[in-house]
This record gives C-alpha cells, sequence and structure tokens, in this order.
C-alpha cells in the first residue's frame, strides 16, 4: 500500500492558464476524459481548480460566453494543495477538513501531481463503490 502522495498521485496532470477560455478549459477536460483541471498563473503557479461541474454550474447557467469567458472567473481559487513527500493519510485529513475531492500536488512551488478523492477509494477501499467507478472506463 502507498505510503506517500507521489506513490499515489497522477504525475503530470492536465492544467491550463488563469486566461484560458471556458471552451479551452472544457476542451482540455474533454481531451483527457477528465472532470477538473488545474489553473496556473503567470509564474507557473496553483492559483485555482475548475470543474466540469464549474462550467455548468458558475458559466453555462449563468450566459458566459465559452470563447470569451477565462477560467479565472469561476475557478475555486481556494485550493488546497500536498506535498509529494506527505503521507496519503494527510491527504485523507485534508480532503475531510476542507471538504474537496481533489488535491494538487506541489513540489517547490511547481504543480508535480493531482491527488483525488477515487484515487484514494481505490487504495484504501478496493471493494467499496466509489472504487469500482473510479476504476471503471468511462461510459460517455
Amino acid at each position: 500500500m502507498p505510503q506517500t502522495i507521489s506513490e499515489l498521485m497522477t504525475p503530470d496532470p492536465r492544467w491550463v492558464g488563469r486566461d484560458a477560455t471556458l471552451q479551452e478549459a472544457a476542451r482540455v477536460m474533454r481531451d483527457a476524459d477528465i472532470g477538473d483541471v488545474v489553473v496556473l498563473n503567470d509564474d507557473g503557479r496553483v492559483c485555482g481548480i475548475v470543474t466540469d461541474r464549474d462550467l455548468v454550474v458558475r458559466a453555462v447557467a449563468e450566459g458566459m460566453e465559452p470563447t470569451a469567458a477565462q477560467v479565472e472567473a469561476i475557478c475555486n481559487h481556494e485550493v488546497v494543495t500536498i506535498a509529494p513527500g506527505d503521507a496519503v493519510a494527510r491527504a485523507v485529513s485534508l480532503m475531510r477538513q476542507h471538504s474537496v475531492r481533489r488535491l494538487p500536488v506541489v513540489d517547490r512551488g511547481r504543480l508535480v501531481g493531482i491527488v483525488t478523492l477515487g484515487d484514494l477509494a481505490v487504495e484504501r477501499d478496493p471493494d467499496s463503490a466509489l472504487a469500482d467507478i473510479s476504476k471503471a472506463p468511462p461510459n460517455n
């Protein structure tokens, strides 16, 4: 069983710059078959996360123009991060404490990975419904 985040994380997560359009973020998610992208500021540091739900609830439902509006306007800027050397138990604790489903993994200020609730479920409780769903191939 992995003991550190570096053993569990997905390396090289998908990201967009803060000035990327909603459409660009949606295309990254579609092409990678994922539900979120990390948002980086101009110096390459994590400044947010945008999810497929954010695109629908904060953008489409509000009538934002997908080819003009930028992800910075809708992303969650209160990002909780974790380091690659941190214990997996710390990820569980942070997710509970902050009610988040994903943690960007940052090393010396740079994005190096991401850990999701699904990753933890597969590792910690492989027989759970969440683990089954997380392991299943996409259905779309």
